[in-house]
């Protein structure tokens, strides 16, 4: 499937209207430890094969989005399910601790 890059237009189908758990990592281009982890977001959103999205958004272009869901940490992974929230961690983690959090919203 792939890395989707959301935006607040898109969110909502793409996020919220998902019928498979979605990964989300807000993110900002002059943060280090986001630049650090990118490439493992992607690795990690080509090996979903459609068991689960894995989303970037950029707060810094779609600050609404991040104050609704009260980050203020970047980077910050949210895993959502049906439409809510059901795990969130802070800071650069790994492919594994991405897969252990999608497993958890399944």
């Amino acid at each position: 499937m792939g890395l989707i890059h959301l935006t607040q237009e898109n969110f909502d189908k793409e996020v919220l209207q998902s019928d498979v758990p979605v990964l989300v990592d807000f993110f900002a281009e002059w943060c280090p430890p986001c630049k650090a982890v990118g490439p493992v977001v992607v690795d990690f959103a080509n090996e979903s094969k459609g068991e689960f999205k894995v989303c970037k958004i950029d707060i810094d272009k779609e600050g609404s989005v991040a104050a609704e869901y009260g980050v203020m940490n970047i980077p910050t992974f949210i895993v959502f399910k049906n439409g809510k929230e059901v795990e969130r961690v802070s800071g650069a983690i790994s492919k594994d601790k991405m897969r252990e959090l999608v497993e958890k919203g399944k």
